[in-house]
């Protein structure tokens, strides 16, 4: 097989979800898979993380808006090349490809009433243009993969589409996310102690950063230790309105932003952690909870959406909209050291279970099976 990958993004600086998954799976691919030849898709960036390999071939192409770069020139590029089926990965795909499509369907968020609070434009784009161009790709996709049960029964369910059409592989995470026993040769950059919490969000409110704002503030009026909170990628603006709008002067001298934090240094930063808080309103997966539980700390997520099915039965789930919730599983963390060792233990053994060569092995089945029908209808 010729097999093209549209990997758009995976040479930028920034990372972020969409972006890892992808790399991750060629890198596991490039590996495992000497057979097959790969053609893959990105745009210009600093970052060359995917190099040249004897049947791994990265084609960089040109254009700065994503629209354009992938209805306009990655068609152009997949026909110069000549695959025999394109796999996109973010979500969306080219309207008017004439190869066999496999999209990765992360999520329909985007068919979910929109949150009037966000004001970022790059979120509001994007939500708009995953409205206009999935529903026009979905029938021509011979595969549509997503990375949950609760994930792949929505699509199902939403869109009408026949269950033998929507795949489901699992996210894994990297192995280098591990206990670290000694992160200080990083730790130092973010925090002067250990045994702070850590969050990471964004201005997205399915990310629930103010309500968890407010359960941090409850929890520093009763907790005995007043620990710090690590916030990533977010800026002192947003903030700032979140403690004015909810009087939560309390927490301004006890949080610590670095801003985005390098996929390397994670580790550190969770090892250094007393506890991750992950209590997003809605996930298709939550590669973080897996990172977090792989480095022994304990994780505070949501009972709802893909985070039960990821963090399994036995992990503190709460009701994302109860800050009250939120705020309670924290303190029994800090007061109970039976309970937060066995969810120490607990988070070491669900990571077991997840893997990107697992990821990896499901998705070149997929492909072999893709073109086989391909072929078949060819004949036919």
């Amino acid at each position: 097989m010729r097999i093209g990958i549209e990997a758009q993004r995976i040479f930028r600086k920034n990372k972020h979800g969409m972006d890892y998954v992808v790399l991750q799976e060629i890198i596991e691919l490039q590996k495992m898979d000497h057979h097959n030849e790969y053609f893959v898709f990105v745009a210009p960036g600093d970052d060359h993380c995917v190099e040249d390999s004897h049947n791994v071939h990265v084609v960089e192409v040109g254009g700065n808006i994503y629209p354009l770069w992938e209805q306009v020139s990655l068609p152009k590029a997949v026909r110069e090349v000549g695959v025999d089926i394109l796999h996109c990965t973010s979500n969306t795909a080219p309207i008017g490809c004439g190869t066999p499509l496999i999209l990765t369907l992360h999520d329909i968020i985007f068919l979910e009433p929109r949150d009037k609070r966000n004001r970022s434009l790059y979120q509001n784009m994007g939500w708009l243009y995953r409205r206009l161009v999935v529903p026009r790709v979905l029938n021509k996709c011979r595969r549509i993969i997503t990375v949950s049960e609760f994930e792949r029964n929505n699509i199902v369910n939403r869109l009408g589409l026949p269950r033998k059409r929507v795949a489901m592989i699992y996210n894994g995470y990297n192995d280098w996310f591990r206990p670290m026993d000694d992160p200080d040769c990083v730790f130092a950059k973010y925090m002067s102690e250990r045994g702070y919490l850590f969050f990471l969000g964004n201005t997205d409110p399915k990310k629930n950063t103010e309500r968890t704002l407010i359960a941090y503030s409850k929890y520093l009026e009763r907790s005995a230790m007043k620990r710090k909170l690590l916030m990533a990628d977010l800026d002192r603006s947003y903030l700032d309105d979140i403690i004015v709008r909810n009087h939560i002067e309390n927490i301004r001298d006890h949080i610590v932003m670095p801003g985005y934090i390098v996929n390397t240094d994670l580790p550190y930063v969770y090892s250094g952690a007393f506890a991750f808080l992950y209590t997003s309103l809605r996930e298709s997966f939550g590669i973080p909870l897996l990172e977090a539980m792989a480095c022994g700390t304990p994780v505070v997520t949501s009972n709802t959406s893909s985070m039960p099915e990821v963090a399994g039965p036995k992990a503190i789930l709460t009701n994302p909209e109860s800050a009250d919730d939120i705020c309670s599983e924290l303190l029994r963390l800090e007061t109970d050291e039976t309970f937060y060792q066995q969810q120490v233990q607990m988070g070491l053994q669900r990571a077991r279970l997840f893997s990107w060569k697992s990821t990896a092995e499901q998705l070149l089945n997929l492909y072999h099976t893709v073109w086989d029908e391909v072929k078949n209808s060819e004949v036919k």
